[in-house]
């Protein structure tokens, strides 16, 4: 009996455990040098752990966060019969630098606001890893995952740490900005810094910033989804109703910064070809054929050098394609997971 009643303590502290982590947690990590030479101080990364570690730590999924996402916004993803399944799988979702949780120009005490440096995709793995490596103890994992800026990271991660994880899975993210992309971010960093709110990032209250909530709702997804969801009664009744984004401005201009300056063939002379051959991961890359946000080229040319799967979603959802085509992405996940 007694046995049997400690068995049930521990898997009640057990489930405990969980659901605190599952709510959100913040590891220090102490003084991060950056790429560009500066130093982030007294860095912090936020993150959340769903499911249970094996003995052998060899089912862990790490998952990174798009473009102003959090780790709260995966949790609805993971569990038994979605994208991951946390019965089988340790998912551990990590909050990228300057998204509000992690250290950000918004809440960083010692380097707040203008006085934040530059990060870049890298230096977000690199954050990543320290978590990982210093806080929870794990050295190699399954997979790491990510949409969008999250599909970013783990590119990086690919390459930054190509023998860290079994398996990588960047959805509708780019190794690489192509062109159209760095137009469209530059145009939002331009909307951003000429807005008269923003104030050169010295806000009081946090802009509103009308032109890129119209920049994103123009290239999130298409025009044939955007006239089918949206009626021009609904269009009219919400001009100039917008309100403050939750993503403050200047998170918002760090994030940015850090795509455009992304560039997983920089440190390879360029060559996207060499890049893909440092690869020692096994790779599947998702894409949206018409997405207009991450426009799906560099993906797609780094899948057919590198031999990796990949998998083109030819919806019209433009680069909300992963939730509009949730099942069939999350079908190919787990398989991609469960093989060998």
């Amino acid at each position: 009996m007694r046995t049997a009643a400690m068995a049930i303590l521990v898997a009640i502290a057990l489930t405990a455990r969980v659901a605190a982590c599952a709510e959100g947690q913040l590891a220090r990590i102490g003084d991060l040098k950056l790429e560009n030479g500066q130093t982030l101080r007294d860095c912090r990364v936020g993150y959340r752990t769903f499911g249970q570690l094996n003995p052998d730590k060899s089912n862990v999924v790490v998952w990174a966060t798009w473009f102003s996402g959090t780790s709260s916004d995966l949790a609805s993803l993971i569990g038994p019969g979605k994208v991951v399944d946390s019965s089988r799988y340790y998912v551990v979702t990590v909050d990228a630098l300057a998204n509000g949780v992690s250290s950000s120009p918004s809440n960083s005490p010692l380097q707040p606001r203008t006085q934040f440096p530059h990060v870049a995709i890298r230096d977000m793995v690199n954050s990543q890893h320290e978590l990982l490596t210093r806080v929870l103890h794990i050295d190699h994992v399954k997979a790491v995952m990510g949409i969008s800026m999250g599909g970013m990271q783990t590119f990086q991660w690919a390459l930054s740490y190509p023998t860290f994880m079994d398996k990588v899975i960047p959805i509708v993210g780019s190794p690489q900005l192509a062109p159209y992309d760095l137009l469209l971010w530059q145009t939002n960093l331009d909307a951003i810094r000429r807005d008269p709110d923003f104030k050169n990032g010295d806000y009081k209250q946090e802009p509103v910033l009308a032109t890129v909530q119209g920049l994103a709702d123009l290239e999130l997804t298409t025009p044939e989804f955007y006239n089918r969801d949206t009626t021009r009664k609904q269009f009219l009744e919400t001009v100039g109703k917008r309100s403050p984004p939750a993503f403050g401005a200047n998170d918002r201009v760090t994030q940015l910064e850090a795509m455009m300056g992304h560039d997983v063939a920089a440190p390879f002379g360029g060559s996207m070809e060499k890049a893909a051959q440092a690869l020692k991961s096994k790779m599947l890359v998702v894409v949206n054929l018409h997405d207009h946000m991450v426009t799906p080229g560099p993906a797609v040319e780094f899948a057919k050098l590198a031999k990796a799967e990949l998998l083109e979603l030819r919806g019209d959802c433009g680069h909300r394609a992963p939730s509009c085509e949730l099942d069939r992405v999350g079908a190919a996940i787990a398989r991609f997971l469960e093989t060998k």
